[in-house]
């Protein structure tokens, strides 16, 4: 049985729970049906959507409840600021960790070893987009929406 909390805090963790869930399936969906596979960088972005749920799954069952759906809200805004990390990456706007990417400045400016210590999927490259958006920048504008979104509902509510 739901633990019972006052409405703000009842959308908020309905919110942090679906945000990661809708994300997080939207990113095995890419991958295990249209074979779009993550990279380094991808990965990085999944691991704080599935504490995300971890943590709006238990508040349903155990208080206190917005403690809980704050820290779920703030693992979705983690996983929504390394996908703008990994955006900018993909659009050039800074360098990427050098194992995910394929820069020559990586392998001590050697185009021919940077050509054979290339990671089979890169994070320098954006494997499909949207309106000129990655799945990288998708996830940070739903992720940093959804997560300011749980924080202002958690704002307006008192104690639950």
């Amino acid at each position: 049985m739901a633990v019972p909390v006052a409405a703000p805090v009842r959308a908020a963790r309905w919110l942090a729970l679906a945000v990661p869930v809708a994300l997080l399936g939207g990113a095995l969906v890419s991958e295990y049906v249209f074979g779009l596979h993550p990279c380094e960088m991808c990965w990085w972005q999944r691991y704080p959507h599935m504490l995300a749920i971890a943590l709006a799954a238990l508040a349903f069952f155990w208080r206190p409840v917005r403690p809980l759906v704050a820290v779920a809200a703030l693992a979705v805004l983690v996983s929504g600021l390394i996908g703008g990390f990994h955006a900018g990456v993909e659009y050039g706007w800074w360098e990427g960790v050098t194992a995910c990417t394929a820069s020559p400045l990586a392998t001590g400016g050697d185009p021919l070893a940077a050509i054979m210590n290339a990671p089979l999927i890169r994070c320098d490259v954006a494997p499909w987009s949207l309106f000129g958006v990655s799945l990288a920048g998708w996830n940070f504008l739903f992720s940093t929406a959804g997560a300011l979104a749980v924080f202002g509902l958690i704002a307006r509510s008192g104690k639950a």
